[in-house]
């Protein structure tokens, strides 16, 4: 397998505000890799820090220590020329989509191709029709933003925020005004984007469904601290982290009442996900076994997530399903209400 080439690497970096009541920590001894043409999410709960970490990114924000590192060049050290031209490389769409109201579609998207200086104006307003037929928007290319539903302001962003070819597109909360299905649009126009541009997608969010959408790895963020990090299916399949718990799993584990009956915890980490498993058990095995939680996902057709179910009092019995999990090579552990 060959090695995946790192686009951006945050080093030791820490962001500090500092506020009329002292300083406050919004980030503290961030280390990640994040790899050219993935799609990497950042996922935590709201003050966790992942929207400063963003902006640290591109150095919207400056970091208060630690390096950021774009294509192996620290970004904090380079000529401010430089620096610009590495931060050109970087589109950028938000939640509120930061439209200009008084510039109609094509204008908009052209808006940062004239503040880059190496455009025509007729090169600017045929690459501006281009992305606005990609992101399926050329027939409103006169309109104005106030005449736009969220969903199509948010292409209108996303063609803006690629116009002059970056390397990367960062998205903060970029879905978190849509509704569903318009935000299901929105993230297979993001896959799009990745697959045929080669960009590579960073996703700030606080929903693990857009994650589960489309990302290829994740790093979960708590209390401005990286918690975990590591492939979307594996973190799904068996968070680590308390948070990574409490956002995968949720809080309706915490929940189930736990008697003194043997129980075990079995993880789906990628099997297909018709593969009737509990079934199965039941019928090789001949005992029945009662299902206390289960929390599982379909990640491109493989299953992952977890479920705890009570085995028979009968040790016979109970040894059956063991042997059973054990024989197809299934995941599982044994667990009290104190490992959950």
């Amino acid at each position: 397998m060959a090695l995946q080439e790192t686009i951006i690497q945050l080093k030791g970096m820490g962001k500090e505000f500092r506020t009329a009541n002292g300083p406050v920590v919004a980030l503290d001894n961030i280390n990640l890799d994040i790899y050219r043409g993935e799609i990497f999410g950042i996922i935590g709960l709201s003050g966790a820090g992942k929207s400063t970490l963003v902006r640290c990114i591109n150095m919207l924000e400056i970091p208060t220590s630690g390096q950021v590192l774009f294509e192996g060049e620290n970004l904090a050290a380079m000529p401010s020329a430089a620096q610009r031209k590495a931060r050109q490389s970087m589109g950028m769409i938000f939640q509120q989509f930061n439209l200009l109201a008084q510039r109609n579609v094509l204008r908009n998207v052209c808006f940062p191709m004239e503040i880059a200086g190496t455009y025509s104006r007729k090169e600017a307003r045929d690459r501006a029709m281009e992305l606005l037929k990609l992101v399926g928007l050329e027939d409103r290319a006169k309109a104005y933003p106030a005449q736009l539903s969220g969903g199509q302001k948010q292409r209108v962003a996303i063609a803006r925020a690629i116009a002059t070819n970056p390397k990367v597109l960062l998205c903060d909360e970029a879905t978190s005004a849509l509704d569903p299905n318009t935000t299901k649009q929105i993230l297979e126009l993001l896959k799009q984007i990745n697959r045929d541009l080669g960009i590579t997608v960073i996703v700030i969010t606080h929903e693990m469904a857009v994650i589960e959408a489309i990302c290829d790895r994740v790093a979960i963020i708590d209390h401005s601290q990286i918690a975990e990090v590591g492939n979307v299916s594996d973190i799904f399949s068996e968070p680590k982290s308390k948070i990574g718990r409490q956002l995968i799993l949720g809080d309706a584990v915490t929940n189930v009442k736990f008697d003194n009956s043997r129980k075990i915890r079995i993880t789906f980490d990628g099997r297909e996900s018709m593969e009737p498993v509990i079934a199965n058990m039941i019928l090789a095995s001949k005992v029945p076994v009662n299902i206390l939680y289960a929390s599982t996902r379909d990640i491109g057709g493989k299953a992952v997530g977890q479920m705890i179910v009570q085995l028979p009092e009968d040790e016979t019995d109970a040894m059956r399903a063991v042997h059973y999990l054990k024989t197809v090579k299934i995941p599982f552990e044994e667990v009290t209400g104190d490992d959950v």
